[in-house]
């Protein structure tokens, strides 16, 4: 997955509903951000709808993967977070489809080993949930922890993932 500015600098929004949930997607000043449920609440009023323009390949994209048809996703996505968290969210988009790993895992992938918390931290501020898949993240005895969406929509991705159900 490539992470670059977007060409649109105008910002957008619009809310597609899953069948587990309202999307929230948005364009503010050259980058794609993703939300789900109370995120969506964020958006400024003044924002325009815009299901035509750079969000049209976004819901594509989420739609085919909820159907269990796409497994990467092509979308050019700039990150607007710290270096640390920059770096954690660069680590989530190589976590392949259908894979987890634990947080620990995700902390010697970016060779920082006392930074289990602040990987947590960083995870759960990533602004583009599902794009990039923090959903893949997993306690280090195998338990689900931790997702902005909840715990029963994780699981939902990642049994999506593992070919056991359809989100659409």
């Amino acid at each position: 997955m490539q992470i670059r500015n977007l060409a649109s600098s105008t910002p957008r929004a619009c809310e597609p509903a899953t069948t587990w949930g309202t999307l929230c997607l948005a364009t503010p000043w050259r980058q794609l951000a993703f939300g789900e449920g109370s995120r969506s609440r964020e958006i400024d009023a003044a924002w325009t709808p815009d299901t035509k323009g750079v969000l049209r390949e976004v819901r594509k994209q989420l739609d085919r993967y909820c159907a269990g048809q796409l497994r990467t996703f092509t979308i050019r996505l700039a990150f607007n977070g710290t270096p640390f968290q920059n770096a954690v969210w660069q680590q989530l988009t190589r976590i392949p489809y259908g894979e987890t790993i634990s947080y620990l895992d995700l902390v010697n992938r970016i060779q920082n080993p006392k930074a289990v918390r602040a990987v947590g931290m960083a995870n759960g501020a990533n602004p583009i949930a599902i794009i990039i898949p923090c959903h893949r993240v997993i306690g280090a005895n195998g338990s689900l922890t931790g997702f902005g969406g909840g715990i029963p929509t994780k699981r939902a991705l990642l049994e999506l993932e593992k070919g056991q159900r359809l989100l659409l």
